[in-house]
């Protein structure tokens, strides 16, 4: 058996090179304070209907985004290829097809293949929830037949074409692509 390590012998950075080709790290600080303020790199979507990416994972099929809402009422109905991971940071939501809601500070998991409309309160002025999305979204009518979808793709190009339209340099989205 050997002895306990000293904590200064723990302190020590791993001493051989990272695995070849591994994509930088990602690290956005303010993203619970500062990235919530209204400013125009908020992504349109449509005229209440905004996001702010924060990792746009092209070869990984996913992306991580802040959704914020300005109105109340149907926002989408759609239907997930892949799981999604919910954190209501400001105001409540909730699916017209469930009996639960996702009010600030919840956590909430959506299961791949689920179908649902999500609906925003009449009283909540503005929601705010981070977004895990893998694979994308099939954009649906009530019986299900495809009207659209969105992707890591379709979101890329999105905050892409609006960078530039605010006159930011064409590389400022690559700080989000992994």
């Amino acid at each position: 058996m050997t002895a306990p390590a000293k904590p200064d012998e723990l302190a020590i950075p791993y001493q051989l090179p990272q695995v070849p080709f591994m994509t930088p790290d990602l690290v956005l600080p303010g993203v619970m304070s500062q990235w919530l303020e209204d400013d125009e790199l908020w992504v349109p979507v449509t005229k209440s209907v905004s996001f702010k990416p924060l990792l746009l994972n092209t070869s990984g099929g996913y992306y991580i985004n802040l959704l914020r809402v300005r109105q109340s009422g149907v926002l989408s109905r759609h239907r997930h290829t892949g799981g999604v991971h919910a954190i209501v940071l400001k105001g409540r939501w909730y699916y017209l097809e469930h009996d639960w809601v996702a009010e600030e500070g919840s956590f909430a998991y959506e299961p791949p293949g689920e179908t649902h409309t999500l609906y925003v309160p009449e009283d909540v002025e503005e929601m705010v929830t981070w977004f895990h999305v893998q694979g994308g979204y099939t954009y649906v009518d009530p019986q299900g037949v495809a009207v659209g979808y969105e992707d890591v793709f379709t979101k890329l190009e999105n905050a892409r074409a609006h960078y530039k339209s605010l006159g930011l340099p064409d590389d400022y989205i690559e700080q989000f692509i992994r």
